[in-house]
């Protein structure tokens, strides 16, 4: 008997509806605002200028050269490249209860399929809620030994590209399932990657943002996905979720978009050492110069597992360093890009030396819900200095000013080689969408053009 006949033999029927199936119409049902909508237009904004910027590294490049050799411009390869190129420089949101990166896979569908269907502001926007919500709510559900091995913006992620595909179809809700099934069928993506400083992990992002668009756009002629996907005996909870918590999916069912429970990165590094560059960079200014024998860092054991780095050999080693963010934050007062260049990295080796990490409570238990760390140093002069953060800068209970934001995204859009009045357009363009405008249309070409 083949394998397949021995599954379907063995197998129980499903009770219907399944979680997906629920959580379809749940989201549907959530009544939307305009500052619901201005916040998910800053949750674009966020992520277009992270991608205009990401075009211009190394990753990026190689990925548009790719793209344009191999040619077309299909809506799933344009939210490919988006996706990829907007993960490339640790500068995206992160929603803390999932641990995922919503942005860089909800936004590239969004607005790859937008330009296509011509979609006006109050779609692009509707579409990004809901890409966001089905994305963190799969994340909260996945449990936290999922993400030792599974980078939870790759495996949760195409859930949100699809059902924000999903409404800009205008897909009922039985074919918005299929797409949902097919998303989740597509899940992958491992965090090997850290070990070598591999790009895998803007591979994750673009696929995933291509995953849940095509699954959607599949869903439009009839080609059917597992309604059970997430639940089922061969589903994503069985297979890659150990202590999954399916009832995290449907809770709080009339809570606040979960784009309002989303952060937004001020630092350019992994979020999990952002608490640490909060507390040293408050200790920076309290050390006054002092020479520092010690500096210990406490935190959760997330952190740890991914940012436990010492001697990080690359840039992208030292952006998921604890060790060096704390050392440039403790020496400079400031953790900026060029904190992670050979120069910084050099200049930081006995600095770094003196870090030492560890897990510890009340971090622990607090994660993740709230990321936090304390950060404790000695000096020479035989002082003991210890700042603790239960939560950083950009999450939702220590929001970043509007006007931060848009220095961000400014920033951001001029490292990617835009003039002022570019920038300026762009940033205007996104935020119209609140009143309905529609999107300038050279902006995904803009993206997927030779930087």
């Amino acid at each position: 008997m083949s394998t397949v006949a021995t599954l379907e033999k063995s197998s129980p029927p499903v009770a219907l509806p399944s979680l997906t199936a629920r959580l379809i119409p749940l989201i549907r049902r959530k009544p939307i605002n305009d500052a619901d909508r201005h916040e998910a237009a800053m949750f674009v904004l966020d992520t277009v200028a992270s991608a205009v910027a990401g075009r211009t590294t190394m990753p990026g490049k190689t990925v548009g050269r790719w793209a344009r050799r191999q040619g077309g411009s299909d809506a799933g390869r344009q939210a490919f490249v988006i996706g990829c190129i907007s993960h490339m420089l640790e500068v995206d949101d992160l929603h803390r209860a999932s641990v995922t990166h919503p942005g860089c896979v909800v936004v590239p569908a969004v607005l790859a399929l937008g330009r296509r269907e011509g979609a006006a502001g109050h779609a692009l926007l509707d579409a990004t809620l809901h890409g966001y919500e089905a994305c963190c709510r799969v994340g909260m559900a996945v449990g936290a030994a999922h993400y030792r091995i599974f980078h939870n913006t790759a495996t949760c992620g195409p859930f949100g590209s699809a059902m924000a595909s999903a409404h800009l179809l205008a897909l009922d809700d039985a074919k918005a399932l299929h797409a949902l099934g097919n998303a989740g069928t597509q899940s992958a993506g491992f965090w090997e990657f850290l070990k070598t400083s591999a790009m895998s992990k803007h591979l994750h992002a673009g696929r995933a943002a291509e995953a849940g668009l095509v699954a959607a756009d599949l869903a439009v002629d009839g080609f059917t996905g597992p309604p059970a996907i997430l639940e089922g005996d061969c589903g994503m909870f069985a297979g890659m979720c150990p202590d999954a918590d399916p009832d995290a999916l449907l809770a709080e069912p009339d809570a606040p978009w979960q784009v309002h429970q989303t952060s937004i990165k001020p630092w350019p590094s992994c979020r999990h050492t952002h608490p640490a560059i909060d507390a040293a960079l408050a200790l920076h200014e309290q050390l006054g110069g002092a020479p520092v024998t010690r500096v210990e860092v406490e935190t959760y054991r997330a952190a740890i597992d991914v940012c436990d780095r010492p001697d990080p050999q690359t840039e992208y080693n030292a952006k998921f360093s604890l060790q060096h963010c704390v050392a440039a934050a403790l020496a400079d007062g400031f953790v900026r890009f060029p904190s992670f260049d050979p120069e910084s990295r050099s200049r930081l080796v006995g600095a770094r030396e003196k870090v030492s990490v560890a897990a510890a409570e009340p971090f622990i238990s607090a994660y993740p819900e709230a990321w936090g760390a304390r950060v404790t140093v000695r000096t020479a002069d035989g002082r003991q200095l210890a700042v603790d953060r239960a939560v950083c800068s950009g999450d939702p209970d220590q929001k970043l000013s509007e006007s931060r934001l848009l220095e961000k995204a400014d920033e951001l859009l001029r490292m990617g080689g835009m003039s002022a009045s570019e920038a300026t357009r762009t940033r205007d363009s996104i935020l119209g969408l609140v009143g309905n405008s529609r999107l300038n249309e050279s902006l995904v070409p803009l993206l997927l053009r030779e930087a």
